[in-house]
């Protein structure tokens, strides 16, 4: 079986400018975790949860937990989120924990522009135990890591209106060193949090009165790995029933589906599969999340499609 805890050890070990960021093919429902200028668009108190297992029968592959909740705060143009994020791959875990805050200004008689800003701590754990040491006297893996705490910021910004959408965001800051080899080395540093840059947009086109079709973009840019987009399609149909693809560059295709249980209940689900070698070493990658709004008055429309 191929072992990914010998890729981890590289990436760890040489490759500083990874994609750093969790990854969710649902990312049209989950904006939130990626820029905090979304806290309280929906108009309600919105909660998700979601789990994804990537690369499913590859030993050590990506697992990621999340939990999120947003609200407008009362009839203020603020807005509050809170975000936790479990992430895991081979002896690397990370946990996240986010503090958005937004403001909106009204742009026009129905669309409005966010400004929003993060504060968050991530914790780092590594267990370099579970790794093949080629070298015992390795610096490097002579002891774990264990919960240190890098706090970070970022910022985003998101326009709206009840069809369309266009956003941007930097969700982290900092580049925080994570493991540095030592004062007796030439390289400082070789795990480092990197800029992040998001791109997302969209809009939602009425095909029939049943039937909502929204197409959707998102970019990721980070420096030192090739440029991210997804490309996704979604149909809306008699507001129960959600079905599409999206298509992520030189890496998946995936299969999105979605039942409105009722007007507070989302559930959703994305199945992807590879487009590259990996496809070879895996049987594909399972998403699924649970979505909850709180409607207490007939003033808020639900459901809206992003």
């Amino acid at each position: 079986m191929k072992k990914i805890v010998t890729l981890v050890f590289v990436l760890i070990s040489g490759l500083s400018y990874a994609q750093q960021d969790a990854q969710f093919s649902n990312y049209m429902y989950n904006t939130l975790s990626f820029n905090p200028a979304y806290a309280g668009s929906r108009g309600t108190t919105s909660i998700y949860l979601s789990q994804r297992k990537q690369w499913v029968g590859l030993e050590g592959a990506p697992s990621t937990n999340s939990l999120s909740y947003h609200s407008p705060l009362g009839s203020s143009n603020v807005g509050i989120g809170l975000s936790l994020l479990n992430d895991a791959i081979g002896p690397v875990e990370e946990n996240l924990i986010s503090l958005d805050i937004s403001y909106s200004i009204q742009t026009s008689y129905d669309s409005q522009l966010a400004f929003g800003l993060r504060a968050s701590a991530h914790m780092l754990n590594v267990d370099f135990t579970q790794l093949n040491i080629f070298n015992p006297s390795d610096v490097l893996a002579q002891s774990n890591i264990n919960n240190r705490v890098s706090p970070n910021i970022g910022f985003g910004m998101f326009w709206y209106s009840d069809k369309s959408y266009v956003g941007f965001s930097i969700p982290n800051l900092l580049e925080t060193s994570h493991i540095n080899k030592g004062l007796n080395s030439s390289v400082s540093s070789i795990s480092k949090e990197r800029l992040h840059y998001h791109f997302t947009a969209g809009h939602v086109f009425n095909i029939s009165q049943d039937i909502l079709f929204k197409p959707a973009i998102l970019t990721k840019i980070v420096s030192g790995t090739p440029f991210q987009l997804d490309l996704s399609s979604n149909f809306q149909i008699y507001d129960k029933f959600t079905i599409g693809a999206s298509y992520r560059l030189d890496a998946a295709v995936s299969f999105l589906g979605g039942f409105q249980i009722n007007r507070n209940w989302l559930l959703g689900y994305a199945y992807d599969f590879d487009t590259n070698n990996l496809s070879t070493y895996n049987s594909g990658s399972h998403e699924v999340f649970l979505r909850y709004e709180v409607f207490r008055s007939n003033r808020v429309r639900s459901p809206r499609f992003f």
